[in-house]
């Protein structure tokens, strides 16, 4: 049972230091409110109910944490964190942190942030699992491409580790060995990572957003609708699809309820999403994401704990469909951080 929220709380809302949003968007350009509109929409929604609130820029030092708890004594830490030290692999360390410091969070747990932070360890746990993934290799920074002959083009070559479609492009999608071998290299010199290649996936986008700890709940299924790409444009989720506006207007793309999805596929989408969420350890709330082929077959591309969570975006738009507004879902979120057990002293 999640503990209720009888009374006001001290929320501690830790973000980026350049994302700390404005007390009001009167006179802010479009641009640049959605570069922090996630932090804007959970700072000032969580105010909005009655909860005390604090946004704390956090880059590359723990200790203004540290010195938050012990001046201030949050109730609990809403984390919003996506890097450390501008790496977004060390973003489980700040919540390996923060059970340290024995701090309530929401979002997922450094277990479920690790796991799914590699693609790569993603794929191998979910074919194990007899969850079908694409096939693909990982080039590690350093290393020349070498293409398995059983990986047939096209490919797509992508960051095994960054989120939020980075350093993802139309010149992503490869036909030929010189071209792949120029896009890992772009991977590894711009993104610094290793690269992921994997089977090119073509058909609908699909995302499945689920919440919960022990219990979990999937929430409708979205799709991602590339709209009127340029004849050139191949549908997948580039950095311009994900986070230009204009590009979004131009090319009318746009995230909505998916359509037309047999009973029998929506049973599945919502089993196998808990079969991830479960095998890769995950809790608070998360994202998986699919590909769905026109002869029907189903594809795991990848799962995001703490996905994008302001007011308009997918996921709120999938709890929004279920039944919960953008209060209630935040206020479930902090419910799920208070009811993770914390360890005694």
């Amino acid at each position: 049972m999640n503990r209720p929220l009888k009374k006001p709380l001290r929320i501690l809302v830790l973000m980026h230091p350049t994302l700390v949003p404005p007390e009001t968007l009167k006179g802010q350009p479009a641009e640049e409110v959605h570069r922090w509109k996630t932090e804007f929409d959970v700072v000032s929604t969580l105010r909005r109910i009655g909860h005390e609130v604090r946004a704390l820029g956090v880059q590359d030092e723990l200790n203004p944490i540290r010195v938050a708890a012990d001046d201030w004594h949050p109730d609990v830490v809403f984390n919003l964190l996506e890097e450390f030290h501008g790496l977004s692999d060390f973003d489980s360390h700040v919540v390996s942190y923060l059970e340290l410091l024995k701090l309530p969070y929401t979002g997922c747990n450094p277990r479920g942030l690790v796991l799914a932070r590699s693609k790569a360890i993603t794929k191998k746990i979910a074919a194990y699992h007899r969850v079908r993934v694409p096939a693909f290799v990982v080039v590690p920074r350093g290393r020349k491409t070498r293409r398995p002959k059983s990986l047939r083009f096209p490919l797509f070559v992508k960051s095994a580790s960054e989120e939020s479609s980075l350093g993802i492009s139309q010149a992503s999608l490869v036909d030929s060995e010189d071209r792949l071998a120029e896009r890992v290299r772009f991977v590894h010199e711009s993104v610094a990572t290793d690269a992921l290649v994997e089977e090119y996936i073509e058909g609908r986008e699909l995302y499945v957003a689920a919440i919960g700890n022990e219990r979990v709940r999937t929430l409708p299924v979205w799709e991602l609708d590339f709209g009127k790409l340029p004849e050139t444009g191949e549908p997948i989720a580039t950095e311009r699809v994900k986070h230009s506006l204009e590009y979004q207007k131009k090319h009318q793309i746009d995230a909505h309820r998916a359509e037309n999805l047999d009973t029998a596929l929506t049973r599945t989408l919502d089993r196998t999403t808990r079969r991830v969420y479960r095998m890769l350890e995950l809790d608070g709330y998360a994202r998986v994401d699919y590909r769905l082929t026109p002869q029907g077959e189903l594809f795991l591309l990848e799962a995001n704990p703490n996905p994008e969570i302001a007011e308009k975006e997918e996921f709120a738009s999938a709890a929004l469909a279920a039944g919960l507004s953008y209060r209630q879902l935040l206020q479930r979120v902090v419910s799920l951080a208070l009811a993770r057990p914390v360890r005694p002293e």
